[in-house]
This record gives C-alpha cells, sequence and structure tokens, in this order.
C-alpha cells in the first residue's frame, strides 16, 4: 500500500513538473511571437533614414545596396548620412558617393560627421546635399597615395632568392622582392596622379571651389570642421539635431518623424547564433585587413 501510494505522489509531481515546462514553452512561444510581429506585419512609417559609414571603408556590395534601396522607399523622405571613418580604398568610397547621389536625385541628403570624415571619408560626405560637422571632426585629407612593401633586404638577409620571369618590364611591379625601378614609380605616380585628379575635380565641383581656394585645400591635410567651414568644405557646425532642423526648414520635413538605422548586416539565424555570425564577420574584417598587406592598394587618404 505504502509504495502505490509512493508511486502515485511521484506520478502526480512529475505531472506538475511536465504543466510548468509545458506553460514555460507556450510563454516563450508567445513572447517571441509578440515580438516579431511588428517585423512582420507592421506598415512601415514615414520616417528619416540613416545610414552610418564607420571604419575604414572596404568594399560591401550589402551596404551599397541598403543606401540604393532608400531612393525607392516612399517610406524613407530623407537621408542622414553619418560618417566616422579616415577614409579606405578608391572604388568602394567611389560605390558610397554614387550610391548617396542616387538618393539624393529623389530625396533630400544631409551628411553629419563624427570623429572623422577624411578622405575617402569627406567623398562620402561631399555626396550628400549639405555637410554638418562637429568643431573637432578630422575632415578634408584630400589626396591618394599607394603602398607596397618591399623585403628584399630580409631575403637577403636570410639568404632567400626570388627568380621572376615576367612578359614585360612594368608586369607585377612594384613588387615584394626587389627594388622598384624607376619607370615602374613612374607609371604608379601617373596611376596617383589620375585618381587624385578625379578627387580633387569632384571636390571642385560639389563645393564650388576653384583655382587657388581648390589647391588649398587639396594639398592632402586635415582640416578641424572649424577649419572646414572657413574653407568651404562644410556647411556648418552642429550634429544630427542640426541636420534635422535644416530638413524642416528647407525641405518641410516633420521634426517629429523618427530615424531608422539602415542596415544591411542583420543575422538570418536565431539567437544565440547571431553572435556566432557576427564574430565570423569580424574576422573576416580582420582577415582582409591582413590579406592587405602584401598587396598594392590605391587608398584614399
Amino acid at each position: 500500500m505504502t509504495s502505490q501510494a509512493d508511486m502515485i505522489i511521484e506520478r502526480r509531481r512529475v505531472r506538475r513538473r511536465l504543466a510548468m515546462w509545458r506553460i514555460g514553452a507556450i510563454v516563450a512561444i508567445v513572447v517571441a511571437v509578440v515580438a516579431l510581429l511588428p517585423k512582420f506585419s507592421s506598415p512601415v512609417r514615414d520616417h528619416i533614414a540613416r545610414v552610418t559609414v564607420d571604419g575604414i571603408i572596404f568594399a560591401d556590395d550589402k551596404r551599397v545596396a541598403a543606401i540604393r534601396s532608400i531612393a525607392g522607399n516612399d517610406s524613407a523622405k530623407a537621408l542622414i548620412v553619418h560618417v566616422n571613418s579616415p577614409g579606405g580604398a578608391v572604388v568602394p568610397s567611389e560605390d558610397l558617393y554614387d550610391a548617396i547621389r542616387e538618393v539624393a536625385a529623389v530625396k533630400p541628403v544631409v551628411a553629419t560627421m563624427s570623429e572623422y570624415a577624411a578622405s575617402g571619408g569627406y567623398i562620402t560626405a561631399i555626396a550628400a546635399d549639405r555637410i554638418y560637422a562637429r568643431a573637432n571632426t578630422l575632415t578634408g585629407s584630400i589626396g591618394v597615395y599607394m603602398e607596397a612593401p618591399n623585403i628584399a633586404g630580409l631575403l637577403d638577409t636570410i639568404g632567400v632568392e626570388v627568380t621572376r620571369v615576367k612578359s614585360a618590364p612594368l608586369k607585377g611591379e612594384p613588387s615584394l622582392s626587389s627594388p622598384p625601378s624607376p619607370e615602374a614609380l613612374q607609371v604608379q605616380q601617373q596611376l596617383i596622379a589620375d585618381t587624385y585628379g578625379w578627387f580633387k575635380d569632384l571636390v571642385g565641383e560639389r563645393r564650388g571651389l576653384a583655382g587657388g581656394a581648390l589647391d588649398q585645400v587639396s594639398d592632402g591635410r586635415a582640416f578641424t570642421g572649424r577649419q572646414a567651414v572657413e574653407l568651404d568644405l562644410v556647411d556648418a557646425i552642429g550634429g544630427e539635431a542640426a541636420a534635422r532642423a535644416w530638413l524642416a526648414e528647407e525641405h518641410a520635413i516633420s521634426e517629429d518623424l523618427s530615424v531608422r538605422e539602415a542596415k544591411w548586416r542583420d543575422s538570418e539565424l536565431p539567437w544565440p547564433f547571431d553572435d556566432l555570425e557576427r564574430g565570423a564577420a569580424s574576422i573576416a574584417q580582420i582577415e582582409q585587413l591582413i590579406g592587405a598587406v602584401p598587396r598594392l592598394y590605391a587608398i584614399i587618404r
């Protein structure tokens, strides 16, 4: 009798535990549905889009596509481009500029600068119709350079010989394993001059600068936000509040509209796997930087 009673009591305990787990699971499912439902069912309200360009500028097709999509998004009434970048590679900077200009063709675009908006970061900013910088933002740095490491001396020291067979003297120049020839340096200088001319012309066109005024700001130096205003590289000192006030005054875009950050790296995996995905993306960026070391890059900086 005692054994049967104990068994009955134990079964009741097991049932109660199972019931608690079921209730917990149902609550978790309800919470998840409530959290995800607005993402799938809520209409997108009128808003101001914001794109943040942060860090060194490398190629990012998803970012460019996200910017271009704002042009066709009727709910996005304007675009704020927030720049915090010291520059980067030439073509990705050009891609950002072109994508932002596509948006500017159909709706107002204003740029705000953070700690840095230099070189390729400045190219990104001048795609906007108006630019705000903080007083101590570092901006400008209008110029181009190329770097190619040379380890010929190291190879000599450790006794390594490199045999190179080329179809022509300038193929594969400059090289890691031998000092560059004067002809190779001349060709690289011509490449730099061509890209620099493009950059300088872009600044002149977008900022209305020419002659001595353009030459003055195009020697590669960086400027503070205050200096940039005096040199007409930037329109005014201010942040996002000033940018929104300008949108309201000049384009009748209400300051009551919310600002929605444009995203292009949203995880498609459930938590906690999205953290792993972000970690993998960070590792990929590090590998990209490491991989850039032995190669020749034209960097807008």
